[in-house]
């Protein structure tokens, strides 16, 4: 008997794109936009000032995953679309492809630092309750107005889905997008020693990070405008039984 979630995985493009998707979140935790805020979510969630005592873990904890949650709802709901959009589209894709490919190029130079009025957020002015009851609208308003600064590394994750072939298989990339992105604020949260240091090995070589992941970006993107990003990904016909091309 088939199993539903093995061809959901192994289908289509989704063995390259959710290792992409899972980095993509990681490198947009550590982009200078994410990173330096990270103490001040925390603490707005927690809802109490400077470092929680240890009777307060479990509820920075719970209000992280909330936080997590709502940011999550947006980027599945973004994919969904994308992915729904591209089942329509099937016939101009090559083109689409080009077209997204310049764009990430783009991006890839504004994550390095270029083209610096492109690197803003969109910040709603509402009022957020901090705590357990604020986290959740806290964490859609975070997915919403941070968006266009994740916009080099999102770029890419809409692009997977919306040449994905299937709806489930963007909704897919959201989840394992927000996971990349979400997991680092929940071992901030738990206070691990070795996390701390991580983040501050971060914010110190932040530059470097942006360096790379701008320069990865720029390979994606040429990959797509020469049309080897679709070749890419139909050689996986060659090594993965059953594969079957979404376009």
């Amino acid at each position: 008997m088939a199993n539903p979630i093995g061809e959901l995985v192994l289908g289509g493009n989704l063995l390259i794109a959710l290792p992409i998707a899972l980095l993509a979140g990681f490198v947009s935790f550590a982009s200078p936009c994410v990173l330096p805020l990270v103490p001040g979510y925390l603490a707005y969630i927690g809802g109490f000032a400077g470092a929680p005592e240890k009777r307060e873990r479990g509820r920075l904890v719970l209000g992280v995953l909330l936080f997590v949650l709502g940011f999550s709802l947006v980027y599945v709901v973004f994919n969904l679309v994308f992915a729904t959009a591209g089942l329509l589209l099937i016939p101009w894709m090559e083109l689409i492809t080009r077209i997204v490919g310049v764009i990430v190029i783009v991006m890839g130079l504004v994550f390095i630092g270029q083209f610096t009025f492109l690197q803003r957020t969109f910040k709603p002015q509402w009022r957020i309750a901090t705590g357990l009851g604020g986290a959740p609208l806290l964490g859609v308003v975070f997915g919403l107005g941070w968006a266009p600064c994740m916009g080099p590394t999102l770029a890419v994750i809409l692009n997977l889905s919306l040449t994905s072939g299937s709806a489930w298989r963007g909704v897919l990339l959201g989840i394992v997008f927000s996971l990349g992105l979400g997991i680092p604020f929940l071992l901030v949260a738990l206070g691990l020693s070795w996390v701390t240091g991580s983040v501050a090995w971060l914010k110190r070589h932040i530059r470097l990070i942006n360096l790379i992941g701008g320069a990865l970006l720029v390979a994606i993107g040429l990959l797509m405008v020469s049309g080897l990003w679709s070749g890419l990904i139909s050689r996986l016909g060659s090594v993965i039984p059953g594969y079957v091309s979404p376009l």
